[in-house]
C-alpha cells in the first residue's frame, strides 16, 4: 500500500498545464455563478421555505463542495503532493458522499414536480419544509452508504502503519480487496437503476397529465415536463460519475498515459459539465428565481458603478 501513494500518478499531469489551467477557469466560473445563485436564494423567504428551491440550493452547495474537493485532490496529484492518510480519508469520504448527493437530490426534485403536477391537492402537505428536511437527511444517509462501506473495510484491513504515512490522495490507495470494488459497483448499479426508474416514472405520469390539461394548466405541465427532462439529462451525467472510478482503475492497470487522459475527460465532462446545468434549470428557467436573480445582479452592478 505504501507504493500505491507514490506510483508516479502525479507525473503524467506535468504535461497537461493548459488542461489544468482550463479546469481552474471553469471551476472559478461555476463557483462564482453558484455563489450568486445561493445569495439570491437567501434573499426571499419564499425560496428557503419552498421544497423545490431548497433542493435547488442543496444541489448548488453540494456542487460547490464537490468542485472544491475534487479540484484540491486534482492539484495535489498534479503537483505530486503527499498528504497524511487521515486527511486523505476525510477528503475521500466527503467526495464520495457529495458525488451522490446531487443525483439523489435531482431525483427528489423530479418527485416534487410529479407531486406538484399529478397530486396538486396534496402538494402543500407532502412538500412542506419539514418534509424537505426529512428528505435531505434521507438523501445524505443513502449517499453516505458507499463511503461507510469503503472505510469500514479499510479500517478492518489496513495495518496501523498505513495511517502513519503520507501519500498522494487517490481512491485506489484504499483498495485492499478487489471484492470491495465489486460490492460498491453493485450498490451504485442499484442506485442507478432506482433513480432512472423514479425519473422515468415521474416523466411518464406528467406526460399523461399533459394530454388532458388545457390552457394555463397545459402550459404549466409542459414546463414541468421540460424541467424533469433536464433533470433526467443532468442525472444521467451525474450517474455516469459512479462508474468513472471503476473504469479508471481498470485502465490504470493497462496504460498509465491512457488513464491520465480518461481521468481528465471524465472530470471535465461528468463532474464539471453536469454541474453547470443547475443554474440553467432553475437559475434561468424558473421565472420567480430569474426575476430575483436579475434584481440582485442589477442592484450589485448599480452599487459598484456608483462606488467608482
Amino acid at each position: 500500500m505504501a507504493n500505491n501513494g507514490s506510483l508516479g500518478v502525479g507525473q503524467p499531469f506535468q504535461a497537461m498545464d493548459e488542461q489544468i489551467m482550463a479546469v481552474q477557469v471553469l471551476i472559478a466560473v461555476f463557483l462564482s455563478i453558484n455563489i450568486v445563485l445561493l445569495t439570491t436564494f437567501f434573499m426571499k423567504e419564499i425560496f428557503y421555505t419552498t421544497m423545490r428551491y431548497i433542493f435547488f440550493a442543496t444541489t448548488l452547495m453540494s456542487d460547490c463542495l464537490i468542485l472544491v474537493l475534487t479540484d484540491a485532490m486534482l492539484l495535489q496529484v498534479y503537483f505530486n503532493l503527499k498528504i497524511p492518510v487521515g486527511l486523505c480519508c476525510f477528503l475521500t469520504i466527503l467526495s464520495i458522499l457529495y458525488t451522490l448527493v446531487t443525483p439523489f437530490t435531482l431525483t427528489a426534485m423530479s418527485l416534487e414536480r410529479y407531486v406538484a403536477i399529478c397530486m396538486p391537492l396534496r402538494h402543500a402537505e407532502l412538500c412542506s419544509p419539514r418534509s424537505t428536511l426529512n428528505c435531505i437527511l434521507i438523501i445524505h444517509g443513502l449517499s453516505s452508504l458507499p463511503s461507510i462501506i469503503t472505510f469500514v473495510i479499510v479500517f478492518a484491513s489496513a495495518p496501523l502503519s498505513f495511517y502513519q504515512q503520507n501519500t498522494v490522495c487517490i481512491l485506489k490507495i484504499f483498495t485492499f480487496h478487489k471484492w470491495k470494488n465489486e460490492l460498491l459497483a453493485a450498490i451504485n448499479q442499484f442506485y442507478f437503476i432506482s433513480m432512472c426508474i423514479t425519473v422515468i416514472y415521474c416523466y411518464v405520469q406528467i406526460m399523461k397529465v399533459a394530454k388532458t390539461a388545457s390552457g394555463e394548466d397545459k402550459k404549466s405541465v409542459w414546463k414541468g415536463i421540460k424541467t424533469v427532462a433536464l433533470h433526467a439529462f443532468q442525472l444521467l451525467l451525474c450517474l455516469i460519475q459512479l462508474w468513472c472510478p471503476f473504469i479508471e482503475n481498470a485502465v490504470f492497470e493497462i496504460n498509465r498515459k491512457a488513464y491520465t487522459i480518461i481521468r481528465y475527460f471524465n472530470y471535465v465532462v461528468f463532474y464539471l459539465a453536469s454541474r453547470c446545468l443547475s443554474p440553467l434549470v432553475y437559475g434561468l428557467r424558473d421565472e420567480s428565481f430569474y426575476l430575483a436573480l436579475k434584481h440582485y445582479v442589477y442592484n450589485c452592478s448599480f452599487i459598484n458603478f456608483h462606488q467608482r
